[in-house]
């Protein structure tokens, strides 16, 4: 074990892309300490890609790029501006109501982010908003994308822990609607801080709204066509991906008319690219995963909680420290597909949910994508506004808070994820 991490860790600190660190570490394991054959490895990779579950994850991906670049994410942007363009501060308000909708239809954070920010951020600067503070609030918002399904962090988690992909997409339901109500509430009293800076807000118009409802139907319509699917067993995650894609071009070319046929080559290049990167790292990573495994380190980890006391309030304090040190410094997969199977024992070991257990590490990791260093989320909307990373990190604090206290609240609360679930499969 000790050569296992020593070689992680030297790989890491010099750099190395995280395919190379989880495949390298474990290939030297295995070839100075083990019996094992090499051949091994390429059989563990193998292994790590053959589910079905995985198909998914290129469609959402598409299906989020279709949205990008369409009139989908538009017209939603424009029934959250009805909806809540009337409180102080109404920008950030739209960002947040917007990305709530289109995590229905993607599954990525960094798709959402990608999406409502090349529309509200020149809107925020325009207005004279601050413009470190509404780059947060846009990446602040990606990290819904996991939480509320589809997510492709769940498809992944459902397949490492054999999990339902529906019950884990029902679950992340209502974490990530409490999550986006805090957010607001957050922005909110941000903006009550400067009003005269934010007092942009436009008075409540019932016939504008009736108008943005009725342009935004048909892109309303994929998050009940993907996850209703799923939850009603009509089809599978991989189906609903493809569903997502076929509907989503569908609505965008005969209705909303801004996606053109020509640029649907350059967005299956961009999904290629982005999928075996993806793919990639999940392979490797279940080498590493099952190299934990076989020495033992989840008895390890299970001894020293037992000696412990075994108590379900510590292991979950515990863990979503780790975990959220690991989603500020690693990729999301890669954590996801190594730490689960360490981690998943313990906690089933010691009563803990299996689908609570997962969502709230779903959610965990989702904090991740905003925080710095590491943080996608944060570095897209970072790039869109053309400012550095490091002015945006002294802000980004302020929506983390929510997103943190939903954390927690998921954590000890396990009715609040494990409701819906059980009242509805």
């Amino acid at each position: 074990m000790g050569l296992t991490f020593s070689s992680f860790a030297l790989l890491l600190i010099a750099g190395a892309p995280m395919v190379f660190v989880l495949g390298v570490a474990a290939a030297l394991t295995l070839a100075l300490s083990t019996d094992v054959p090499m051949v091994v490895v390429a059989q563990r990779l193998w292994n790590g890609l053959d589910s079905f579950p995985l198909m998914a994850i290129p469609f959402f991906i598409l299906s989020g790029l279709i949205m990008e670049h369409g009139g989908i994410a538009r017209a939603i942007v424009g029934l959250a501006a009805a909806l809540v363009g009337w409180v102080q501060g109404s920008l950030f308000m739209v960002a947040t109501v917007t990305s709530t909708f289109l995590s229905g239809i993607s599954g990525s954070g960094s798709a959402d982010t990608a999406a409502v920010s090349s529309i509200l951020l020149p809107e925020m600067r325009r207005h004279g908003y601050d413009i470190d503070y509404s780059v947060a609030v846009v990446a602040a918002a990606g990290a819904l994308g996991p939480i509320i399904p589809p997510s492709i962090i769940m498809v992944v988690l459902a397949m490492v822990c054999d999990l339902s992909v529906g019950a884990m997409f029902l679950g992340g339901i209502i974490p990530g609607l409490i999550a986006s109500a805090g957010l607001m509430l957050t922005h909110w009293l941000y903006a009550r801080r400067e009003p005269e800076r934010y007092r942009d807000a436009e008075p409540f118009s019932l016939p504008r709204l009736r108008k943005a409802f009725i342009t935004a139907i048909p892109a309303m319509v994929l998050p009940f066509i993907i996850v209703g699917g799923i939850v009603g067993g009509v089809v599978t995650p991989t189906e609903a991906g493809v569903l997502a894609v076929v509907a989503g071009l569908a609505i965008d070319l005969a209705i909303y008319r801004e996606l053109k046929l020509s640029a649907l080559p350059d967005l299956m290049l961009r999904t290629v690219g982005i999928s075996a990167a993806v793919m990639i790292i999940v392979g490797t990573s279940s080498i590493f995963a099952w190299l934990v495994a076989i020495q033992d380190v989840p008895g390890m980890i299970s001894g020293w909680f037992d000696a412990a006391g075994g108590s379900q309030v510590l292991f979950l304090l515990m863990v979503n420290l780790l975990m959220l040190f690991v989603g500020m410094c690693f990729e999301e997969i890669s954590a996801l597909v190594i730490l689960m199977p360490v981690l998943m024992p313990v906690a089933t070991k010691l009563g803990i949910d299996p689908l609570h257990f997962g969502l709230v590490m779903s959610i965990n990791l989702s904090i991740g994508l905003v925080a710095p260093p590491y943080g996608i989320c944060t570095f897209v909307a970072c790039a869109v506004a053309r400012r550095p990373v490091g002015a945006v990190a002294r802000v980004i604090w302020i929506p983390l808070i929510p997103l943190v206290a939903v954390l927690m609240l998921c954590t000890y609360v396990p009715g609040i994820v494990l409701w819906l679930p059980r009242a509805l499969m």
